[in-house]
């Protein structure tokens, strides 16, 4: 099996601040001169959201979705001490150490569903990606999806697997479906769920999953609000997936009657 290879780059260069996201994400350039979108460990959901960022994205190219190569980025003080603006500073500071990047595409824009195409089978795909992951932030508001190169690329999956900012109570999620998929952006282009969730089952392997969550940095996983080990995340995680996994003909069943 082909295991996971995710680079680490060091950030050279803070370019801009990209107002759009509530997380105040970077453009930054890194010491092997491609541009990144930086996700901040220092930012308000902290590294909880960049493990989302990195299990959505990995899921979802794993199953055959376009997704921009992800990153760890080493982030050192020095930017912080250079940047007039305080908030930006204050995000600087709190975000020394390892941090989540994605490549910057460039001249890509924004998915529209008014005017912007995608196919039948990658809109499903998309849609059961975020039924799997229990993404809720992929309406017609917020995409999250770009369109480049004429075909529609995933990104920001950071508010996705909102179970592990309760960990007392993460078990409870095990049962429950998706009906927040009534919501989601694609939803009335996606016509072959079950062609999709045949895909999905094939493609997103146990072993797969166990190297995407292994992958998961340790520092990431410990914080002192937080009684479980890091191994008991990871386990958790596993356990959360193969749930969704398990019954995702009822998240199809479920995506076509809100449909």
């Amino acid at each position: 099996m082909n295991t996971l290879q995710l680079r680490t780059v060091n950030v050279v260069q803070y370019l801009q601040p990209l107002r759009e996201g509530g997380s105040l994400p970077a453009l930054v350039k890194a010491d092997d001169d491609y541009l990144y979108v930086l996700k901040f460990r220092g930012a308000g959901q902290g590294k909880k959201a960049l493990i989302a960022e990195l299990l959505g994205g990995e899921i979802a190219r794993a199953i055959g979705l376009q997704v921009p190569e992800l990153v760890f980025m080493n982030l050192d003080d020095s930017f912080s001490k250079t940047e007039p603006d305080e908030e930006i500073q204050d995000l600087l500071k709190f975000s020394v150490g390892l941090n989540f990047g994605l490549h910057f595409l460039s001249e890509a824009i924004t998915y529209d569903p008014l005017v912007s195409t995608v196919d039948a089978l990658t809109a499903s795909k998309i849609v059961l990606l975020d039924c799997i992951i229990s993404n809720i932030d992929r309406t017609a508001k917020n995409t999250n999806l770009l369109q480049w190169h004429n075909e529609i690329w995933v990104i920001d999956n950071g508010a996705s697997f909102y179970f592990h900012h309760d960990w007392k109570n993460w078990k409870n999620h095990l049962e429950r479906t998706f009906p927040l998929v009534k919501d989601h952006v694609l939803l009335e282009k996606a016509t072959r769920l079950t062609e999709a969730a045949t895909a999905i089952k094939e493609l997103l392997t146990q072993e797969k999953l166990e190297d995407i969550i292994a992958h998961i940095p340790e520092d990431w996983l410990i914080s002192e609000f937080d009684t479980m080990t890091p191994g008991d995340m990871r386990a958790a995680y596993l356990e959360f997936v193969n749930s969704r996994l398990s019954k995702i003909d009822i998240l199809v069943k479920e995506g076509e009657d809100a449909r």
